[in-house]
C-alpha cells in the first residue's frame, strides 16, 4: 500500500482515497494547473486594465447611441457560477474520501449549473450584438472581448467537467482524483475572474 502514496496508477477508490491522504506534497498536475490560472489571471488583468483605461480617455462611456449595461441578469447570473463551484469542492471531498458516487453526484449538477450559465450569456452576448458592434468604438471592441474571453474559459471548464464525468464513471483512481482536484481548481479560478469580468462589464451603471 506505501507505494500508492507514490504512484498516480492507483487502480481502486480506496487506494486512491489512501494515497491522497498520505501525500505530502500536492501533486505536479495542481502545480500546473496553479500555473495555468496565474498566466490566464495576467490575461484577465491585462483585459480589465485596458477597460478600464479607455473609459478614462473617452469622453463618453459607453458611446453615445449605446445603453448603459443593465446589472440585474448579469449579477445573478455570476452568483450561480459561484455557486456551482460548491458541488465541486464537495466532489473533491467525496473524491479524498473513495466515494466515486458522490464525487458523480457532485459533479454532474455543477456541469448542469455551469452549461445553463453559459447557454443565458450567449443569448446576452448575441443580444448585446444586435445592438451595437465591436467594431463600431473602443467600448464595443473591449467589450466583446472581455466577455468573449470569459465565455470561452466557461466552455473549456464545461468540456473539463465533461471529460471527468467519463472518467469517473469507470471508478477512481488516484490519476482521476488528482484531475478532479485540477478541474475544480479551475472552476474556483473561472468562477472568482467571473466576477470580476461582470463587475468591470456593469460598471458604468453602478
Amino acid at each position: 500500500m506505501n507505494d500508492v502514496t507514490r504512484s498516480t496508477e492507483a487502480e481502486s477508490a480506496v487506494a486512491a482515497s489512501y494515497a491522497a491522504r498520505r501525500r505530502k506534497a500536492l501533486p505536479n498536475g495542481w502545480w500546473g494547473a496553479a500555473l495555468l490560472v496565474a498566466t490566464e489571471t495576467a490575461l484577465f488583468g491585462s483585459l480589465i486594465a485596458t477597460y478600464f483605461f479607455l473609459a478614462n480617455q473617452a469622453p463618453s462611456w459607453p458611446p453615445p447611441g449605446v445603453e448603459d449595461p443593465k446589472p440585474a441578469l448579469p449579477l445573478v447570473m455570476t452568483a450561480v457560477l459561484v455557486l456551482a463551484t460548491v458541488p465541486m469542492f464537495l466532489a473533491v471531498r467525496a473524491g479524498r474520501a473513495g466515494s466515486v458516487r458522490s464525487a458523480l453526484r457532485w459533479v454532474l449538477p455543477a456541469l448542469a449549473v455551469q452549461c445553463g450559465y453559459l447557454a443565458v450569456q450567449v443569448v446576452l452576448f448575441s443580444d448585446d450584438l444586435s445592438k451595437f458592434s465591436p467594431r463600431d468604438s473602443a467600448y464595443g471592441s473591449i467589450y466583446f472581448t472581455l466577455l468573449a474571453v470569459h465565455h470561452a474559459h466557461v466552455l473549456v471548464g464545461i468540456l473539463l467537467s465533461a471529460w471527468l464525468l467519463s472518467r469517473l464513471a469507470f471508478g477512481l483512481t488516484n490519476y482521476r482524483l488528482i484531475a478532479l482536484r485540477v478541474v475544480a481548481l479551475y472552476w474556483y479560478f473561472v468562477a472568482a475572474v467571473g466576477v470580476l469580468v461582470v463587475l468591470t462589464q456593469v460598471s458604468p451603471a453602478l
